[in-house]
């Protein structure tokens, strides 16, 4: 699935207009959704945006949306059991798996810590399953990061630095995209997480020169000892909400 997949991005993933090939009734469900959306309707939305999605399970815009809805509605409890469903009918679609994860991950900050290693669980094993249905750039990117959020004692931090590597030299034979920033400070943070702080600069800079200006970037090269460690550890502190918006990824030029 991976071959010419950089060429045909912008039809599977990055498509402003209807990402995943939507049909008439699931677009105008999804506008149904933004409708409500807009007088904080969540009820409404989120019942259209799950029609929309199990007319049209591949469709990263509708399920990116719903878990942002449902976050906002803390409704935490109904993505995961809606995601459960929809996988379960649509076992090869990639993008519910994806989807299925980051509805676990949104869950995380507000359970215990007992709990939160559970669902922390359950998304990179859905995330493991988007990598196998289709091991592309968010795919790989995805689990990269989130085997960085496992304290070391798991020893999970090098799977972590093998997924972003991987992501990484999928962006780098094609155009630049703005998100793509994302792998340098990660994997750097792999880097540095797998005690190869060599490796951790080098990628640091070759990101800031790819993206001048910014912040996350700029601060790690800037800063070392306790601050370095203080900045990247809390980056991965799991009572902290993830951002988890893929909106990104089909408005990005």
């Amino acid at each position: 699935m991976m071959k010419n997949f950089l060429s045909c991005i912008c039809a599977m993933v990055l498509s402003i207009s209807l990402p995943g090939g939507s049909t008439a009734a699931s677009d105008a469900d999804y506008q149904q959704a933004m409708r409500a959306l807009t007088t904080n309707d969540y009820s409404s939305a989120l019942r259209y945006l799950e029609s929309a999605m199990t007319q049209d399970p591949d469709n990263l815009k509708y399920a990116s949306e719903y878990r942002q809805a449902a976050i906002r509605n803390k409704d935490f409890d109904r993505s995961v059991a809606f995601f459960e469903k929809l996988a379960a009918s649509r076992p090869q679609s990639a993008n519910i798996h994806l989807n299925f994860g980051f509805a676990y991950v949104d869950k995380i900050p507000t359970a215990g810590s007992i709990t939160q290693v559970i669902l922390a669980n359950k998304a990179l094993n859905e995330f493991s399953r988007a990598v196998e249905l289709d091991p592309n750039w968010i795919n790989y990117y995805t689990r990269g990061a989130s085997y960085l959020f496992w304290p070391k004692i798991f020893n999970r931090a090098p799977l972590g630095v093998a997924d972003l590597e991987k992501a990484l030299k999928i962006q780098s034979t094609g155009p630049r995209r703005s998100y793509y920033v994302k792998v340098y400070v990660s994997l750097g943070d792999g880097y540095w997480k797998t005690d190869q702080l060599d490796k951790a600069l080098e990628i640091w800079r070759l990101g800031l020169k790819q993206f001048p200006g910014n912040q996350q970037l700029k601060f790690r090269l800037e800063h070392k000892g306790a601050e370095l460690q203080d900045t990247i550890e809390s980056s991965f502190d799991p009572n902290k909400r993830v951002d988890t918006d893929l909106r990104e990824l089909w408005i990005a030029s």
